[in-house]
């Protein structure tokens, strides 16, 4: 069982005892106990996906050992030992490399390949492009508007979405805000501890997720927050039995849940 030994090493680079780790996912010391040691004859997938939040993994690096790129794919070796060097950087030489660069932008055209003929542009700037992101805000933060809808997405018993009836936030400009389509206000506790009542999530639109991602599911018009299981939906509240999948005539995914927001 090479997952437990994943799951170990993790813990212990982290630092972490199996009672912190019973606390930040809320699995019974026992239940925790038991996996760990590989007694546990079938453990729940909810308790692994908290386990992952738990130790900052993904349950593909958990389950088969299938290391997360962190990275983005385009950049070359090049490319990423350049962005790791600015991040180094304190704000005065963050400030000198980008007036260096947008100086080197406005001279320095790029070619952009396309299936009509080839065409010249010239990047903005980038210490135009900061500005322009900011100007408009008098705390010097970015910010953005989403649809929250008001009819809570269930993450207990399932009511209706209305998709109709929405007002307009206002969240930080991010790279986690700027994924999401749309936001949620659950309802219920079955996705205790780490999503509670009242919690609003920011939803990315799709129509399918992977197994073992959480998403907003409609079944036979009613709206659920849960884990996807393949045949079934799952709850992180172990209270709270499997929803089948069959037993619903209608099946729909209305959106992948990449996170929430923080409360004020």
């Amino acid at each position: 069982m090479d997952y437990i030994k994943r799951i170990k090493q993790l813990k212990s680079e982290k630092k972490m005892t199996n009672d912190e780790l019973a606390e930040r996912t809320g699995i019974a010391v026992g239940t925790l106990s038991k996996i760990l040691a590989g007694i546990s004859e079938s453990p729940k997938l909810a308790n692994f996906v908290a386990i992952c939040e738990a130790l900052n993994c993904s349950l593909d690096y958990i389950m088969y050992g299938i290391e997360e790129n962190r990275n983005n794919y385009t950049l070359e070796e090049q490319e990423m030992t350049l962005i790791e060097q600015y991040r180094a950087l304190d704000e005065r030489g963050r400030e000198t490399v980008e007036a260096l660069i947008a100086k080197e932008a406005q001279f320095s055209p790029v070619k952009v390949e396309k299936q009509s003929p080839a065409r010249f542009i010239r990047p903005e700037p980038l210490a135009a492009r900061l500005t322009a992101a900011y100007a408009d805000n008098k705390n010097g933060f970015a910010r953005r508007t989403l649809p929250l809808y008001d009819l809570p997405v269930s993450a207990g018993v399932g009511v209706m979405l209305d998709t109709e009836s929405a007002e307009e936030i206002t969240v930080s400009d991010n790279s986690r805000t700027r994924e999401a389509d749309f936001a949620l206000r659950i309802s219920g506790n079955s996705m205790e501890p780490r999503y509670r009542d009242g919690d609003i999530l920011l939803v990315q639109e799709t129509d399918t997720v992977e197994f073992g991602e959480l998403g907003i599911f409609i079944l036979d018009g009613s709206g659920f927050f849960k884990v996807f299981g393949g045949d079934r939906l799952y709850s992180l509240n172990p209270e709270y039995g499997d929803i089948l999948l069959k037993d619903f005539e209608d099946v729909r995914v209305a959106g992948r849940v990449i996170g929430k927001l923080k409360k004020r």
